[in-house]
């Protein structure tokens, strides 16, 4: 195992969380907060509590102990809340931790929040160099680096212009391309990839990508699990401030579905979000006639069949499931479960959708399930229930040279015209 460039042990960070007692809630003026606090003041020199107000310990990370070796590209991933974002800038040296150390070998550079550091007034030529400079960059490095930066954005002909005239799609372009060029030996990254539109998101993502074959290493926290599964190595799973797997990262990936779907396929109803998420419920997810509740290996051979039971505790008109994959963000393919919107009757249903046999080719997919009314707006719809694996069994039905997400069934046909010693064409089929 090579040297670590990242050492962390028994890190804690606490936060004070304050709560005003009961019949102190509301809006209050401002001659209410000045006389309150002239009220308060004694209180506070006796160290008694202001208002009635109790305050509580919340530990948003404890006792999180791991090592990165150089080169290692890092998958930090878990519910809402878990602490990944805590964890990125107890690193990034943001906040202090409350306890525990860390050791950093290397220069580090953090893309947590995007934009920080640009000045509306300011140009975008101007920028580049304000937000290299702030994110650590020599003058002499960003200028080595302006074009590139300035190609990768996309804003030439923008750059004399304030950007606080840009598109917001601009803005995070141009700021993302400026982090995205520094040569750290250590690089941070959270959810920034979810800017933009899906062009700019598979550019960064293989900037990324390529930064990772570079041996530095990197630490990308991502609600995407599948580009988790393509660009990481290692993965660490934090569930509510405690880091609970730490290892490969389609280990990890697994433990994580394991923990989100532990009945046996059930789906949680936290993992769906919509109008009609109160009222379409979706219960189990089957997979190949086993319980989805993590990371299914499939081989190429096989197909997909999937299976959905839910219940509807209402009428829902003009009504249709849907059935998404997603590669690296990528919507590669929908299925309906009718062809033209009709009645969902209150009660039990159950859905199934079937994926023929080789037209998945070898690599993760991210499952996504829900459905919509075409009239009007309400909708239920849930990301990353599942993650498909399709395993790498290569034959006449998956050939490794055939590049590309999907297999295509129908092959090409040559047709070749020789001309004959008497210059007379023959067909060669």
């Amino acid at each position: 195992m090579a040297d670590p460039v990242i050492q962390v042990e028994n890190l804690g960070k606490k936060y004070l969380l304050r709560h005003k007692a009961a019949g102190h809630g509301g809006y209050s003026t401002l001659r209410d907060a000045i006389v309150a606090g002239a009220k308060a003041l004694p209180r506070r020199l006796f160290r008694r509590n202001a208002g009635g107000a109790t305050r509580e310990e919340f530990w948003a990370l404890k006792d999180v102990s791991f090592q990165v070796p150089q080169g290692d590209v890092v998958g930090v991933i878990g519910r809402n809340g878990a602490g990944k974002s805590t964890l990125l800038k107890l690193l990034s040296r943001i906040t202090a931790p409350s306890r525990g150390r860390i050791v950093l070998d290397g220069r580090v550079a953090s893309l947590l929040e995007v934009g920080t550091g640009f000045h509306p007034e300011l140009t975008g030529r101007e920028n580049v160099f304000l937000n290299g400079a702030i994110l650590g960059m020599s003058r002499d490095e960003i200028r080595r680096k302006f074009d590139e930066i300035v190609s990768f954005a996309g804003v030439e002909r923008f750059l004399d212009t304030p950007v606080k005239r840009y598109s917001s799609g601009m803005y995070v372009r141009l700021a993302f391309a400026v982090a995205a060029h520094l040569e750290p030996e250590i690089l941070l990254v959270d959810e920034v990839l979810a800017v933009g539109d899906a062009a700019f998101q598979k550019k960064c993502l293989a900037k990324v990508r390529s930064v990772s074959r570079s041996g530095r290493t990197i630490f990308f926290v991502s609600h995407n699990i599948g580009s988790v599964l393509e660009i990481c190595n290692t993965g660490l799973l934090l569930e509510e401030g405690h880091l609970t797997a730490n290892g490969p990262v389609r280990d990890v990936v697994a433990r994580y579905y394991t923990a989100l779907n532990d009945s046996g396929g059930g789906l949680s109803a936290g993992s769906f979000q919509g109008p009609l998420s109160k009222t379409v419920i979706f219960d189990r997810l089957i997979i190949n006639d086993a319980p989805a509740s993590g990371s299914r290996l499939i081989a190429p051979a096989d197909g997909v069949r999937v299976r959905v039971e839910g219940r509807a505790l209402a009428d829902v008109p003009d009504f249709r499931t849907t059935f998404s994959l997603f590669r690296e963000g990528t919507r590669l393919l929908t299925m309906h479960d009718v062809a033209t919107p009709e009645v969902l009757p209150a009660g039990r249903f159950e859905v199934t959708y079937t994926i023929p046999p080789f037209l998945l080719r070898p690599g993760d997919y991210a499952v996504a399930l829900g459905g919509r009314r075409v009239s009007g707006d309400d909708w239920v719809w849930g990301t990353d229930l599942s993650v498909l694996s399709v395993l790498e069994e290569w034959g006449p039905g998956c050939d490794p040279d055939d590049h590309g997400w999907l297999n295509v069934p129908q092959r090409g046909r040559r047709i070749c015209h020789a001309a004959s010693r008497n210059g007379v064409e023959t067909v060669a089929p």
